[in-house]
């Protein structure tokens, strides 16, 4: 590498180079400032005679071919001033290896997502025959807008010497992207920053022996991809899913991750990515050099301070591991960043006499509160009986009753019960009169006449019809946003014919329904012969989750925009009995699904049996 290329330098008579930010094996990899574009470049330099030079520039035109908004594109390559250079897209935030470092590992699901953007992008490439050949962490980036975005494809190996990149190491890549997401361990091949991932028996260990809290369908498709043909639970996976390209294993976490959305915006909030581009002014090109600079004056040396005092913190419970079963996370507990306060001063507490103060020599002190009861003769002294006065000048007491001479003092409350004792006997006494008059009369202690129970709760809840299955219900299919709006309506009558191994099923859409998808829900509309009073309705699933709402209509709907629902729900199980607060009224039931599970494939729903009661 010619030693004259510094900062500041102008390339190609275009490129004003800013910061060198790394240098390894004879190439360096710069910031750069297009002086005809304003604005920032990543450019890749090596020296013109480098054996990697030519590979380098094939590189970069195979990379220009293969257009998608993940990649960071190749915007120039050429030879200038005894150098090779590749000029690329610059892009701003946190690669994923400083993320684990920074953060630790990721959610399952923020860590699925992540890889299936990789995956898409990868597939992309794929299909334009071109791989990356160097997918480790430190080449996948996440912007301040929350996008996944790809740095040095296919360029990056160029850089390090190694041939072109095959699809098989790109798939191999991806799984080890994935561990490293959820571990925070690297088990690829290739250089990375990230910890190497720990190794049994020459076998990477799986995701869930690293780290608790890891859901199966994501540590069974790292271990296929990373351990091929090593478990079972990969036999398992490659009978149903393909896990050998890299468009597989996107379908693969974007079946396992649903709706993505508010992904992205939770990435550009999330407020760690503060990483700011700094726009330089337009220099002149530098001037000629002198041979030999002159050599600065040292710089003084500063006083040394003083160390900071050691913490007086205790050791606490920080680094062990929270386990979150609702969201299948796991976190750490962290140490404390303020030292603990002190606690509050210690008050003594204000003085209180154990007992009653004592009469003085002259005399009782002790005199009733106004409206108190007559005082008693208390056994000694002759003192008050309490309650006594606490006003100025007098005793305090604690509101302990003196010992008194129980023939002379009355006891409190005891009048109370005698009163109590009275009424009670009266009521006993008035019970047995009545009882024994009814007797008198031939009648039962109560009054009625032997053999007249009168209704029981039984026969009072029999008195209402029960609720009765409707028969001859009739089923077609409902698909108002499509076109044709035919959802399968040959097998719409499985789904009303008493039999729950038969169903009527949805198309597979690649998008499920909801206000992002192609539509809003598909369904079924139920003719049930006439007029009836719905109370219930039995619903039998094949899969789920899977949303719906009901509808009671006079006439049969052309839609369900404008009509309100009489139930709503999401069924976690196969069987779901639906009890409507209120009879709805109407001939026409229609049994609209809003959400359907995932399939191989995409998204699909599967009614097998609707039952009506009324």
């Amino acid at each position: 590498m010619p030693s004259s290329i510094r900062p500041g330098d102008v390339l190609a008579d275009r490129y004003r180079l800013v910061d060198l930010l790394t240098e390894s094996k004879g190439g360096r990899f710069w910031r750069a400032h297009d002086r005809v574009l304003e604005r920032h470049v990543a450019l890749h330099v090596i020296a013109e005679d480098d054996e990697r030079a030519d590979a380098l520039l094939e590189a970069a035109r195979r990379s220009a071919t293969v257009h998608d908004r993940r990649l960071l594109r190749v915007l120039d390559a050429d030879r200038a001033r005894g150098l090779c250079y590749v000029v690329n897209e610059w892009g701003t935030g946190d690669s994923l290896d400083i993320m684990l470092a920074t953060e630790g590992p990721l959610s399952p699901r923020r860590a699925a997502w992540l890889v299936s953007e990789v995956a898409a992008s990868i597939a992309v490439g794929h299909e334009a025959g071109v791989a990356h050949g160097r997918l480790v962490p430190e080449n996948v980036l996440i912007d301040h807008g929350g996008a996944v975005r790809l740095i040095g494809f296919a360029v990056d190996a160029a850089m390090y010497g190694l041939p072109p990149g095959r699809v098989s190491t790109d798939v191999a890549d991806l799984g080890g992207l994935l561990y490293s997401a959820l571990t925070g361990k690297w088990p690829g091949t290739s250089s990375s920053d990230v910890p190497p991932a720990p190794v049994e028996h020459g076998q990477v260990l799986r995701p869930r022996q690293v780290r608790a809290g890891i859901p199966r369908p994501l540590d069974a498709l790292c271990d296929e991809v990373i351990n091929p043909y090593a478990g079972q639970w990969g036999a398992r996976l490659r009978e149903t899913h393909d896990v050998a390209t890299a468009q597989g294993i996107a379908d693969y976490l974007c079946a396992f991750v649903g709706d993505p959305t508010g992904l992205a915006e939770a990435e550009a909030a999330a407020g760690h990515r503060d990483t700011e581009t700094i726009s330089l002014p337009a220099l002149p090109d530098p001037p000629a050099r002198d041979p030999e600079p002159a050599v600065p004056e040292p710089e003084p040396e500063p006083e040394p301070t003083p160390d900071p005092p050691a913490s007086t913190e205790l050791p606490t419970q920080a680094g062990l591991p929270i386990f979150d079963d609702e969201n299948d996370d796991v976190s750490w507990l962290a140490a404390r960043s303020e030292p603990v306060p002190p606690p509050p001063p210690f008050e003594d507490p204000p003085e209180r006499p154990l007992f009653a103060p004592e009469p003085s020599s002259g005399g009782a002190s002790r005199t009733p509160r106004p409206g108190a009861a007559p005082q008693a003769t208390v056994a000694r002294g002759g003192a008050g009986y309490w309650p006594w006065d606490t006003g100025p000048g007098t005793g305090t007491g604690t509101g302990m009753t003196p010992a008194v001479d129980d023939e002379a003092a009355p006891v409190p409350g005891r009048s109370w019960l005698r009163l109590a004792g009275a009424i009670a006997a009266c009521l006993l006494l008035l019970v047995a009169i009545v009882v024994a008059y009814n007797l008198g009369r031939g009648r039962t202690p109560l009054g009625a006449l032997p053999g007249d129970d009168g209704p029981t709760p039984s026969t009072t809840a029999s008195s209402a019809p029960p609720a009765q299955v409707i028969t001859g219900v009739t089923a077609t299919d409902f698909d108002p946003q499509g076109d044709p709006p035919d959802e399968n309506p040959d097998l719409a009558p499985l789904a009303v014919d008493g039999d729950p191994t038969t169903a009527w099923r949805t198309l597979t859409y690649t998008q499920n329904f909801g206000p992002t998808g192609l539509k809003t829900g598909v369904g079924l509309v139920l003719d049930l012969g006439e007029r009836h009073d719905v109370s219930s309705v039995d619903l039998s699933f094949v899969g789920t989750p899977t949303a719906y709402s009901l509808y009671v209509t006079d006439q049969a709907p052309t839609g369900v925009k404008g009509l309100t629902p009489v139930a709503s729900g999401t069924a976690e199980q196969q069987h779901a009995r639906v009890t409507l607060d209120t009879a709805a009224s109407g001939r026409y039931l229609t049994v609209w699904l809003t959400s359907v599970p995932a399939v191989d494939g995409g998204f699909r729903g599967e009614v097998a049996e609707v039952t009506v009661r009324g």
